[in-house]
């Protein structure tokens, strides 16, 4: 398939720029399968969806302060993304870094406050491989230096309401540059509500990176290679899908980071295998599943793998049908934006 298959026209003011004001307050997009038949509902109506005996997998991972803000050697200005911990004593990551040259390894960076960097060999361009030195612990150093690194298509500064606003309620384990967007729809109240009508709510945790969005750039989509993402699946959620498909019951995956991680880990019988891994998998029409049965997610940016995720699970020109009604009904897009259900 090529690249522009998988394009789209969406108006610019439709892209969310700020979260609605409840959590709960999105539209939901819901759409079958095996139907053609498309719904226009409100979020909280997701739970009549659910049945008795279903399993709702949801991705942990928590956002981390990622954008930083400092200086070269020379004095230069340099923005210091960070993407994927390879170590933590000392604290090493692969690296996005934004300047007016990129930085030759042994340029040595300040961060402010006591917090260093120096530029090693290495990487997998674009990213570079960076070793961080500070008084003191580095996650705190983190957390009082680094900003909130939200997408590029929100065009203004992170505030203080998206530290809490750009994570799920259920974000535990540090490590993700983007939020598993299609968790933020997500209350408490809405997880309680599935469970009393006997749903097992169960979680793994994906880092979402670089693997999850850096753009594709082939014209012929195969030849697109995904940086590898961290995942660890716990032995309670492989049993639970286990139990749940061994009752008859559907795996509905929240978001297509769970998606990946799960599809990445089920074995040759069928089964998840739980444990820890990287995740290298790009998922495009053509792709078997063979874990999920129902996919949460939000609407995604034209020629990207998200994209081509959900239309290999409900098919391309349903998915891209669907995507221009939710344009004509006005639906907000992307990160901040509204939500689909696909049975």
């Amino acid at each position: 398939m090529r690249l522009e298959d998988f394009d789209f026209q969406l108006p610019e003011e439709q892209i969310a720029q700020h979260p609605v004001a409840r959590r709960d307050g999105s539209r939901l997009l819901v759409m079958s399968r095996n139907a053609t038949a498309i719904r226009h509902q409100q979020f909280p109506d997701i739970v009549d969806y659910f049945r008795p005996g279903d399993c709702l997998v949801l991705n942990d991972t928590r956002v981390i302060p990622a954008r930083l803000q400092g200086n070269k050697q020379s004095g230069g200005r340099i923005e210091v993304f960070l993407v994927r911990q390879l170590s933590t004593e000392p604290p090493e990551w692969l690296c996005l870094t934004r300047c007016s040259r990129t930085p030759r390894p042994g340029v040595c960076l300040d961060l402010g406050e006591g917090l260093r960097a120096e530029i090693l060999d290495g990487g997998d361009a674009p990213l570079q491989r960076l070793r961080f030195d500070c008084d003191g612990s580095f996650s705190d150093a983190l957390q009082r230096l680094g900003k909130i690194p939200l997408p590029p298509y929100i065009r203004r500064e992170a505030l203080p309401a998206d530290a809490e606003r750009y994570q799920t309620v259920f974000a535990r384990t540090e490590g993700a540059v983007a939020a598993p967007t299609a968790g933020l729809h997500f209350t408490p109240e809405i997880l309680d509500q599935l469970k009393g009508r006997g749903v097992e709510v169960c979680s793994l945790t994906l880092h979402v990176g670089l693997g999850t969005f850096f753009p594709v750039r082939c014209e012929n989509i195969a030849e697109h290679r995904m940086h590898s993402e961290a995942y660890s699946i716990p032995r309670q959620t492989a049993d639970a899908i286990a139990r749940t498909r061994a009752a008859g019951g559907r795996v509905i995956a929240l978001g297509t980071t769970t998606t990946r991680a799960l599809e990445h880990a089920v074995t040759a019988d069928g089964t998840v295998a739980a444990g820890d891994g990287m995740s290298d998998l790009f998922i495009y029409p053509g792709f078997r599943f063979r874990v999920i049965d129902g996919l949460v997610t939000n609407f995604h940016l034209p020629k990207s793998t998200l994209l081509m995720l959900v239309s290999a699970f409900a098919g391309r020109n349903f998915v891209l049908a669907a995507y221009r009604q939710a344009v004509q009904h006005g639906y907000r897009f992307f990160s901040y934006g509204d939500c689909m259900l696909i049975l």
